[in-house]
């Protein structure tokens, strides 16, 4: 396992957790990089050139390109011009102590700083793999305002299906009146009203299509239903309006209860959160204005506002609404928690970790936000399709009109016991030729797919990768958090000779409280435990792959793995200690005066046999690639019954693992949870994040996550995405199916225009009702393909 801590170049010595409550007047172009970094996790790096009057921005994974932009360049333009003329750092003096405004401690260890050809590029620290994959944007300097924090809203009118059900039924009864009950006189202002309610809804769709200049199967149905009029056909065209106006409604119905499922996750969010200033004393603050380092009172039934670490007290907290997980989670000082989670039974001190905007509750609904509007691949080719396919039906209408009328010799418009009109005959055509049903059968079953998996613990994070899954032959696990709990506990800690642990332990806090490491944050929240206090370094950076180097008062500390500190030490003294055995990790910690070392535990996830057993007997091959020690992996392997391990393996060499494995025609998906594991997710087929906790890059190359770190979710998706290719490949069926037959009937004249719209509206209705078995019905464990 390659253990390795972010790099920086330098640490003042300001207490990390110190940061102002708002952004500084007069803030230069540093911080206010630093603040967008902080904030954005698709933004990477950001380079500003004077000379060019340009912006460059480096991102990662999926992002909104043009909302990125304005967000990054309201920060740099509030920047203040003077402030970066007298900015050390800019100038490459490497020193922001005499800013108006400068740099925390806990700022500056998360950022590295390049000067380059009078240009300066700041940019976050990660694996040294993660910049091959930046894409880099030239943009000119940007004049735009400041964007507030936004909390999820009801956009998408799910109850709007009510007002549409009940002009559908006004078209029918006003219909049925026309045609039975009512005098001759009134039949017609009958009719005129039922068309009016039948059509108010598609005629908005359509309206706005034509303002768009574009026309769609709301614009056929309307055209239709006017011509089934101008021949005296009244009770067709209000047949034809009353059923596409109930389908609609119904439609409408079917989608909204997925939105509906969706929100239902999130509680609402909280807009104030109890503030506590040096002395204890309390105050309210909205959300959006908290920031990283403040100290925040959370009372029992309450919501955590945003994520934080508890700092003072216990409690345990219902985290069902983001993991799915019902049972509640035990909380203690050092541990995690998240906005949106609810507070249970004690009153704890919490410091936020993140802004509202950055917290786990806004990156899932992001998250779900961005898989709404991403397409799959059939559904994109149904899109380009059916545009194509409208104006194909409305060519063959048109000329089938002339071929009826001069070819057949029937009568133009007049329609007769014996024989329907070539007008006649064509509006059939147009009604049974329709693609209403196509339009709908790929985005109903993915959203329907998409609401399925939010629920149950995972987030798909689009059609594609509701598709991609079921074509996966490989899975791909990284070790450390995927297939064992990640969540390390220290078992010992030693040194040689005996009798200095105490001081072992504190020198690995110091330096392993700046990472994010899995056995860092084990040594970490051992610290805090312990309540050791931390030294501060002066110098601070990192040896990819090794370890980490600091130096303070003390001297010069190495602290990583056991082949490095043995290396640089030149002699025999770790040699002569024993590795530890399988299933255990462990970190060396020397200098010239002192050596030791902390061993530390990771058990094996109780449900990874059972996944495991279960991907093979869906025929999937399973391999794990870790950077671990080769006996850990090979233990890890006998344990678990894998098809095969590689280990010791550093994130470039996964990547090219899983090239390899595509290349030979294996489609991978890789599961994973950290930075390093970034790239894997990138260039594999499917990438699969474990967790809201997981990594930003993590979560911004995946294309699902599991939930509260529950890897058997993955089984309930692979299941998952086979049932909706199952059911897309049903509706295309059904869909495309009605209409073979129908247009073959409507062709030699044997369907009369009220069947074909009811054969029209039926696959419509049928198709959407077949998506809504993903919503409503499980995953069985025996879907497969």
């Amino acid at each position: 396992m390659g253990y390795g801590i972010p790099s920086v170049r330098a640490m003042s010595d300001t207490n990390p957790t110190e940061q102002t409550s708002r952004e500084p007047s007069g803030a230069c172009f540093t911080r206010a990089v630093t603040r967008a970094l902080a904030e954005e996790p698709a933004l990477e790096a950001v380079t500003l050139d004077r000379t060019r009057q340009t912006i460059s921005v480096a991102t990662l994974g999926r992002t909104d390109v043009a909302k990125l932009t304005e967000r990054v360049g309201a920060r740099i333009q509030a920047a203040d011009e003077s402030q970066d003329a007298a900015c050390q750092l800019l100038r490459g003096d490497g020193d922001c102590s005499t800013c108006a405004s400068p740099l925390t401690g806990s700022e500056r260890q998360n950022i590295t700083i390049k000067y380059e050809h009078g240009a300066t590029t700041i940019a976050r620290v990660t694996c040294p793999t993660a910049p091959k994959f930046w894409r880099w944007r030239d943009l000119p300097f940007p004049k735009v305002v400041q964007r507030d924090v936004e909390f999820l809203e009801d956009h998408h009118h799910e109850d709007e299906w009510k007002p549409q059900l009940v002009l559908a039924m006004l078209c029918g009864a006003l219909g049925l009146l026309a045609a039975y009950v009512a005098p001759p006189a009134w039949r017609i202002p009958l009719f005129a009203l039922s068309y009016l309610a039948g059509a108010w809804f598609p005629a908005e769709d359509v309206w706005e299509r034509i303002r768009q200049r574009a026309i769609d199967v709301h614009f056929l149905m309307i055209a239709v239903a006017v011509g089934s009029a101008s021949i005296g056909a009244w009770g067709e065209g209000a047949t034809l309006l009353f059923l596409f106006s109930l389908s609609g409604a119904l439609e409408h119905y079917a989608l909204g209860r997925t939105q509906k499922e969706i929100r239902s996750l999130f509680h609402e969010a909280p807009k104030v959160a109890t503030l506590l200033d040096a002395r204890g004393g309390e105050s309210e603050l909205p959300v959006e204005q908290l920031q990283t380092g403040m100290r925040l009172l959370v009372k029992p039934g309450s919501q955590f506002p945003v994520d934080g670490e508890v700092l003072k007290g216990g409690t345990a907290a219902d985290e069902s609404n983001l993991t799915g997980e019902a049972t509640p989670v035990e909380k203690t000082v050092g541990d995690t928690v998240l906005a949106g989670t609810i507070n249970l039974w004690g009153a704890v001190e919490v410091g936020v970790l993140r802004p509202a905007a950055q917290s786990s509750l806004q990156k899932i609904i992001q998250l779900i936000k961005e898989a709404q509007q991403q397409k799959a691949p059939s559904q994109q080719f149904a899109d380009k399709f059916g545009t194509v396919y409208t104006y194909l039906v409305l060519a063959l209408s048109g000329v089938m009109f002339f071929v009826w009328w001069l070819g057949f010799h029937l009568p133009a418009f007049t329609s007769t016991a014996a024989v329907h009109s070539a007008f006649y005959r064509t509006m059939t055509l147009l009604v049974v030729a329709s693609p209403c049903a196509l339009v709908l059968s790929i985005p109903s079953a993915v959203l329907a797919a998409i609401a399925w998996g939010a629920r149950h613990g995972v987030l798909i994070r689009g059609g594609a990768a509701v598709e991609k899954l079921a074509d996966v032959t490989v899975v791909a696990l990284d070790k450390t958090g995927t297939l064992t709990t990640g969540e390390l506990r220290v078992e010992k800690v030693e040194s040689f000779p005996s009798g200095r642990e105490s001081e072992v332990a504190q020198l690995a806090y110091s330096l392993d409280r700046l990472s994010t490491h899995p056995l860092a944050r084990a040594v970490t929240r051992y610290g805090k435990q312990k309540g050791l206090t931390a030294i501060e370094f002066a110098h601070f950076e990192s040896v990819t792959g090794q370890g980490v180097r600091g130096r303070c008062e003390r001297g010069e500390y190495l602290l990583g793995r056991r082949e490095w500190i043995a290396s640089a030490r030149g002699d025999q003294a770790v040699a002569q200690v024993p590795p530890t055995e399988a299933g255990f990790s462990e970190i060396w910690l020397s200098s010239r005066e002192l050596l030791g070392h902390i061993v530390l535990r990771d058990d094996i996830r109780p449900q990874a046999q059972g996944v495991v057993d279960e991907l093979k007997a869906s025929g999937l091959r399973t391999i794990v690639l870790t950077g671990d020690r080769r006996a850990t992996a090979e233990h890890l392997k006998s344990e678990l019954h894998l098809d095969e391990v590689r280990a010791e393996l550093k994130p470039e060499e996964k990547v090219a693992a899983i090239k390899l494995l595509s290349e030979g025609g294996k489609r991978v998906a890789m599961i994973g949870d950290g930075v390093n594991d970034a790239p894997s997710l990138a260039v594999a087929h499917v990438g699969v994040a474990m967790g809201a906790r997981g990594s930003d890059a993590a979560l911004e190359q995946a294309d699902i996550v599991l939930m509260h770190d529950r890897l058997e979710n993955f089984l309930a998706a692979f299941r998952l995405s086979q049932r909706a290719r199952r059911i897309i490949r049903q509706n295309l069926v059904i869909s495309m199916g009605t209409v073979v037959v129908l247009v073959g009937f409507a062709l030699i004249g044997r369907i009369p225009l009220p069947v074909g719209v009811v054969g029209h509206e039926g696959s419509t209705v049928i198709v959407v009702m077949n998506s809504l078995r993903l919503l409503f019905g499980g995953v069985s464990k025996t879907n497969r393909s």
